[in-house]
């Protein structure tokens, strides 16, 4: 994107977030932990205002039980005795708040890290306890400075405060430890992956998708022009409804060389283009339409999910924690069933009259199913029961998606049962080993092939 002259006179900081486009700074915001704070601050500005003005203006204290009013002096007392104790909970909430994310990086993954940030509610919790605390800081400097004889609003909305504080304290210890277990954090990784896929959809990736090459204006290819980047970085976001649009407009012919989450370095070629009217072409009009940043993002990136997941899997089975493994299995196999009947596996996008404007690098099935699974397999080398649902998982997924994926499942789960040769396989472990595979061989009629690696197991493990 380019940088206006105005930018500059912001700090770097603030001058970032304003570069960004409208879906990354949304992304980004939602990674802090300052950003949903500063909105409760201002909330409770604005009831400071709002509670000074009843008691000075309509001095409502004239109006309520005197159990609800209290003098300057009694005011002034609660008030700086709530402000050591909202301190104190805002201390002890942000010590287990670093707790957590420690342990989100040490035992799973440093990207855990920011998913926990991004959580509503998380954001929600930190914000009551900077609002309410930002309250009656600013209200006993408020009661220092004044000698009103009678308060109604300020000690009463001072104390509801305090009282929801203590409340939020609680529920943050408890969203905390339920946000730690493994069965929820990977669910709710789970849907922000399917959210991704969802949203690929809606700004108009998929909408454009064809399985036809149609015309490439192959002619025009011998004068192809390269277009390379300006910088390192991740390619994070590629507008292609405005970039198909601007193609049609110049008659040309889009090739990107790059995938969503690629990393590319500067002079690398980013995308070539071809065609009747590329002699007139402005590149600038297209490289406003990508955007590169310093790290992977989840804006457009459906593998990304995908990879956190396999990431967290792999930790599992190194800390010896099977069923975080298994679990973790079993999301990645409902991702992947979502990925297969949303996403058009088509490298090709046209526009309105069904002419090929840009092309793509394909990213298949096969793809999103070694990026899920391939590292887990990997690391799983001696751990059958691991490998045995892995094999189950390709069975779920055939009776799951389209025949013609079967192939892909199948020899993926023929090349995991090679590193079983290699290990001595108790009988049990062999029996259910052996039941996972003729499953998946029935559903995806790889009998005779099934029979084959049935003879080698029962050989190798008799020996």
């Amino acid at each position: 994107m380019k940088k206006k002259k105005w930018m500059n006179f912001f700090p770097l900081e603030i001058r970032k977030y304003l570069q960004m486009s409208h879906r990354q700074r949304k992304n980004e915001l939602q990674m802090t932990l300052w950003s949903m704070p500063l909105i409760y601050i201002g909330a409770s500005t604005a009831i400071i205002v709002f509670t000074i003005f009843l008691d000075l203006q309509l001095n409502i204290s004239n109006f309520v039980h005197p159990w609800f009013t209290a003098g300057g002096d009694a005011t002034q007392i609660l008030v700086s005795a709530l402000i050591g104790g909202i301190l104190t909970l805002s201390a002890f909430t942000l010590n287990s708040l670093l707790v957590v994310l420690t342990n989100f990086s040490d035992q799973f993954s440093p990207r855990m890290m920011f998913n926990f940030i991004a959580d509503k509610t998380t954001q929600h919790l930190l914000g009551i306890f900077h609002g309410s605390f930002i309250y009656v800081l600013f209200i006993f400097l408020f009661l220092t400075n004044n000698e009103n004889e009678l308060y109604s609003a300020i000690p009463v909305m001072s104390v509801m405060l305090a009282a929801l504080t203590i409340i939020t304290f609680i529920f943050f210890i408890n969203h905390a430890a339920s946000w730690m277990q493994v069965h929820n954090f990977t669910y709710a990784m789970k849907n922000t992956s399917k959210s991704t896929i969802k949203e690929s959809q809606k700004y108009g990736f998929e909408e454009s998708s064809r399985q036809e090459a149609g015309d490439l204006m192959e002619k025009y290819a011998e004068g192809e022009m390269s277009v390379k980047t300006s910088e390192a970085g991740y390619l994070q976001t590629v507008y292609f409804k405005k970039m198909i649009n601007q193609a049609d407009k110049d008659n040309i012919v889009i090739k990107m060389h790059k995938k969503i989450g690629d990393f590319t370095l500067k002079e690398n070629v980013l995308f070539s283009y071809w065609g009747p009217g590329q002699s007139s072409v402005n590149e600038d009009t297209y490289m406003d339409l990508i955007e590169i940043g310093h790290k992977k993002t989840e804006i457009q990136e459906m593998k990304m999910g995908i990879m956190k997941l396999s990431e967290i899997a792999v930790k599992a089975v190194g800390n010896s924690d099977p069923q975080t493994a298994i679990s973790t299995i079993h999301h990645i196999s409902d991702l992947l069933a979502d990925v297969e009947s949303k996403v058009a596996f088509s490298p090709y996008l046209h526009d309105q009259n069904k002419q090929t404007r840009i092309i793509v690098p394909r990213e298949d099935f096969e793809y999103f199913l070694h990026t899920g699974f391939s590292t887990i397999r990997n690391a799983a080398t001696g751990h059958l029961t691991i490998i045995t649902e892995l094999i189950a998982v390709m069975g779920m997924l055939a009776q799951t998606i389209g025949s013609d994926k079967h192939a892909t499942l199948w020899d993926f789960a023929e090349n995991t049962t090679e590193q079983v040769f290699e290990n001595h396989i108790y009988d049990l472990d062999k029996k259910y080993f052996l039941e996972k595979l003729h499953e998946l061989a029935v559903f995806t009629d790889n009998e005779k092939s099934y029979r084959a690696i049935e003879y080698n197991v029962k050989r190798t493990s008799s020996n």
